[in-house]
This record gives C-alpha cells, structure tokens and sequence, in this order.
C-alpha cells in the first residue's frame, strides 16, 4: 500500500465534485465500453514470481528504494524492458 501524503493539501474541489449529479459528469474522453470489446477480450492472470537472491550495488538498491513502496517490481519491470528490447533486436 502507497504512502499518502498528508501534509499536502488537495486542490481539488470536494464538494463540487460531491454535489454533482450522474448526468453532469463528461464521459466524453472515456466513452463507455460496447460488447465486442467485452467479446475480445482476454483474461491474462500474471506469471507467478520465483523468489531468487541477487547481487546488486548497494549504490542501486538504495536508489530503487528511495523511489517508494514496490521497488522490487520496478526492478523487475526494468529487467522485462531490457530482455523485450534484446528479444526484438536479435529478430
């Protein structure tokens, strides 16, 4: 779970936002979705994860640390780039 910062104030205006009704909100940008795309679609669960003990530059981990919670998936989201981006290289 994300850390909420709450010494920020919001600048949104909650109260506004509350009193609207169903039919003053724009869904222009974000029609809602028909049946074929319901018919399209395809579940894809996540692959599991294998926990492994790696070695890495304390330097680096701190760094992928102080950039918050689920430092461990961007890492892995990281190493997934790279991997793609040699896979469509060597086709």
């Amino acid at each position: 779970m994300s850390k909420v910062n709450l010494k920020r104030k919001s600048k949104t205006d909650w109260k506004r936002v509350d009193a609207l009704d169903d039919q003053a909100i724009d869904y222009s940008e974000n029609p809602e979705l028909e049946n074929a795309f319901f018919e399209k679609a395809v579940l894809k669960m996540p692959e599991p994860k294998t926990l492994v003990t790696i070695r890495l530059d304390r330097d680096i981990l701190e760094w992928f640390k102080k950039q918050g919670p689920k430092y461990q998936t961007r890492i892995n989201a990281l190493l997934r780039a790279y991997v793609e981006a040699k896979k469509r290289k060597a086709s």
